[in-house]
């Protein structure tokens, strides 16, 4: 049961790390297209639009990751899914190709007009996309979703009260996330007025977003009430617990101006909704069908274990250089202190980390593969996910250790990351 649940868990977890951080993209365009107009508006459009630059592009990888893998993992699930949910998927992905295609042509408007028309597209893609994924969730979370080829009603299935809730929490959602990272980035580059702004966002999207979620138990109630049940019981119940919990510290830490804090803070309680809805159906995928009976092969569910572990072992270093450099200003070329002894030689070594990750892969491979009790497969997961501690601490402090290397510093010790060429709109262009 284990290395059946395993995929299904990395989807989750991936499910969520888009939502806390594409989410906040998506909030980004809903704050661009309410911005108003004068002077004011334009500040604010160009200081999210500029926020966005360096990470829109990363944070969708965590989208293809969780269809790659529950397509591989799930195919019976997937198809009935893809099918049933066509139109919902299909208006997502319009708006995030839209979303996509009007950011790139930002930078080639040759007017004011043009200008508008393609913030505007790209503002109301980024509303339509978190609606149209959140009536997708909403409708298999209420079992709109049957097992078969398009077994479920094209329209009915997410056009329903609880889709349309859970479509409307998720735009309120992402506009808070949104709110909270602006407001932070705002008050890293010392910009008062724009950290104001977004304060005062955040603390309003904060209030809206609880009480429209608090509003839906009603809905939800009405319309699902197997659903209702579930949400208010058992783990479900802790899940959703820490959901609120974590939504009133972080709108705390935003009144006290705390941001960098209350990033996270919002980050945990878009995870926590996210893992309350898989508690209140686990182990059910859709009406009458299980993980258990939904899983692909033995021999695939192994190799889409390892191949998720392995790949975390790059993908989770370079994301973190990335997020690194654009939470402490790297690409703005801010003049800031080395962190914490950057190109000082690490406690542990690149070559003694690479042995012990190559030792945990071959034995994570081995018990996964030839194993067949289920504590054989547990101890294989932690050998793999020593593995990836052991790569990430090989090549990260060899790479943050060429990277201050390549930077100038003062006689004071500090040091000067590498100016970023910018374009004409804010956005990065890259290093020089």
């Amino acid at each position: 049961m284990l290395l059946k649940a395993l995929p299904l868990t990395f989807v989750l977890g991936g499910l969520a790390l888009y939502t806390a951080l594409a989410g906040a993209d998506f909030g980004a365009g809903f704050w661009q297209l309410f911005a108003g107009r004068g002077e004011r508006a334009t500040r604010i459009r160009a200081h999210a639009h500029r926020s966005m630059g360096p990470v829109w592009e990363a944070n969708h990888v965590w989208l293809i990751f969780v269809l790659t893998v529950f397509w591989t993992s799930y195919p019976r699930a997937f198809a009935s899914i893809a099918s049933t949910l066509a139109v919902p998927l299909f208006i997502a992905a319009l708006g995030i190709i839209l979303r996509g295609a009007a950011y790139a042509l930002r930078a080639g408007a040759s007017g004011a007009g043009e200008s508008a028309v393609i913030d505007t597209i790209f503002s109301v893609s980024s509303v339509l996309t978190p609606f149209a994924l959140g009536a997708a969730i909403g409708a298999i979370a209420t079992g709109r979703v049957t097992v078969g080829n398009a077994s479920g009603h094209l329209f009915s299935s997410w056009l329903n009260p609880t889709s349309i809730f859970i479509g409307l929490v998720a735009v309120a959602n992402c506009a808070y996330l949104a709110a909270v990272y602006l407001a932070a980035d705002a008050a890293r580059l010392g910009d008062r007025r724009l950290e104001h702004a977004f304060r005062r966002r955040a603390l309003g999207a904060g209030v809206v977003a609880g009480a429209v979620a608090l509003g839906g138990i009603v809905v939800v109630n009405r319309d699902s009430h197997r659903l209702f049940h579930a949400l208010l019981t058992g783990d479900a119940l802790a899940a959703v617990i820490v959901s609120f919990l974590a939504g009133v510290t972080t709108l705390a830490l935003v009144w006290r101006r705390r941001f960098d804090t209350a990033r996270f803070g919002a980050a945990v309680a878009v995870a926590a909704i996210i893992a309350g809805w898989a508690l209140a159906r686990w182990p059910t995928i859709l009406p009458g069908l299980t993980i258990d009976d939904a899983a692909s092969g033995h021999d695939t569910l192994v190799w889409i274990v390892v191949s998720v572990l392995v790949g975390a072992a790059f993908t989770f270093p370079s994301l973190g250089l990335l997020f690194g450099l654009t939470l402490t200003g790297g690409f703005e070329g801010d003049e800031r202190p080395a962190i914490g002894g950057i190109g000082q030689r690490p406690p542990v070594g690149p070559r003694w980390a690479a042995r012990a990750a190559a030792s945990c892969f071959l034995g994570g491979i081995g018990l996964l593969t030839f194993a067949d009790a289920a504590w054989a497969h547990a101890i294989g997961v932690v050998c793999l996910f020593g593995f990836i501690l052991g790569a990430f601490l090989a090549i990260v402090p060899a790479a943050l250790a060429d990277q201050a290397g390549n930077v100038p510093a003062d006689t004071s010790g500090r040091v000067f990351p590498s100016r970023v060429r910018q374009t004409g709109d804010g956005r990065s262009g890259g290093l020089r």
